[in-house]
């Protein structure tokens, strides 16, 4: 058994598992060894406790055993390029080979929606055609991105459905004078330079490295949501690929709402992964990284991947804040759904791709909850 421990809330010192490029090395490196032995702990908010306590795995899945849930399921665009290779559809087709059978899994036992990212795609067709606007690559990368997630998923007998989604953002948000969003490749500083000096982009530190940053509204409006849940309540044995790469941008014009044009800009996936499973009443979201949960004392000795954490106590922390292109978007996501949903203990989750099954099972990754243990 666990031996309880005690750590006073108000000194933890709170970093985050990043997904930028260095990370896998750090991670492989420094804690995969260390994994199985560390003590995972439940943090509730700082206001509710002062002190935390180790506990047995996390419940999020312990009494859900024989439940067929609605899972929102957001896979990284990092997942179908592995780190080190080269982006092209060879090395796609079999990342997505890879990750298939876990998601059919996933599928016979529990009623999914797969959600994606596209930002080294998305950015990789930026380059190849300078002249198109984002909405427009963001459209072509969910279909590329879809096409190769709808036949991995074919070959492990699912018949998966991309859909291609448009999602209303507000043309005039200041995410627009922040760029924030990370696409295409890495860069070093004396490429990066030249890149932000000859092409006029924003350019911003990734870890060790510097990618472009584009701007990323929030969503604001799914407008294919009706034919997501049509699909899901006529047809629930088919896999529904929604709001791919955050959806492809647009905004109603003013003098008439009905009519769309697009935005030059990325919306954070994440996010409109949490905007997704709100408006679908999902029982979780779960967000899969190539890199795990969140992780207490970061970088240190003593590091520890939380199990259970409530909303309150990370935003009372600012947890995420160190990493705001990585995996602040991912924390701040798993949040709001869990503070937005109105389904009765709606949870989320942050986790490593290959632990999906034990992430169900309260195993491994974070899980954010409102009633957590203490």
């Amino acid at each position: 058994g666990k031996t309880a421990t005690k750590t006073t809330i108000s000194t933890l010192n709170i970093n985050l598992a990043s997904t930028s490029p260095n990370y896998n090395m750090m991670l492989s490196r420094t804690f995969q060894p260390l994994q199985k032995s560390i003590t995972r702990r439940f943090l509730a908010a700082p206001a509710s406790t002062s002190s935390t306590k180790a506990s047995e795995p996390s419940t999020a899945g312990s009494d859900l055993a024989n439940k067929k849930l609605r899972l929102v399921v957001a896979v990284g665009g990092n997942a179908l390029q592995r780190r080190g290779e080269r982006l092209t559809i060879e090395n796609m087709l079999k990342a997505a080979a890879d990750m298939a059978p876990t998601m059919a899994k996933l599928t016979r036992k529990h009623e999914i929606v797969l959600t994606h990212g596209n930002g080294p795609q998305v950015g990789e067709l930026a380059l190849e055609r300078s002249g198109a606007t984002f909405d427009v690559l963001g459209a072509e990368s969910m279909g590329q991105i879809g096409f190769v997630l709808a036949q991995a998923m074919s070959s492990n007998g699912v018949t998966a459905v991309p859909i291609l989604t448009q999602v209303v953002v507000d043309a005039y948000s200041d995410a627009f004078k922040d760029p924030t969003k990370y696409v295409g490749p890495i860069y070093g500083p004396h490429e990066a330079q030249a890149l932000q000096q000859s092409l006029g982009w924003t350019i911003k530190p990734d870890g060790e490295y510097f990618r472009r940053v584009v701007p990323s509204p929030g969503p604001l409006e799914i407008l294919q949501i009706d034919a997501i849940k049509t699909l899901l309540e006529h047809n629930p044995s088919v896999l529904p690929i929604a709001c791919g790469g955050g959806g492809v941008p647009v905004s109603r014009i003013p003098a008439n709402p009905q009519t769309l044009q697009g935005v030059e800009a990325v919306i954070d996936k994440d996010a409109c992964g949490a905007k997704l499973a709100t408006e679908l009443e999902a029982d979780a979201y779960i967000i899969l990284t190539d890199g795990g949960g969140i992780w207490e004392n970061f970088g240190k000795p003593d590091a520890k991947e939380m199990s259970e954490v409530t909303p309150e106590y990370l935003l009372g922390t600012k947890a995420g804040k160190k990493f705001p292109g990585s995996m602040g978007p991912k924390i701040q996501a798993a949040i709001d759904f869990v503070q937005q949903s109105k389904r009765p203990g709606a949870w989320a989750a942050i986790g490593d791709l290959k632990d999906v099954a034990d992430i169900l099972a309260g195993k491994e990754g974070t899980v954010v909850k409102t009633d957590v243990s203490e």
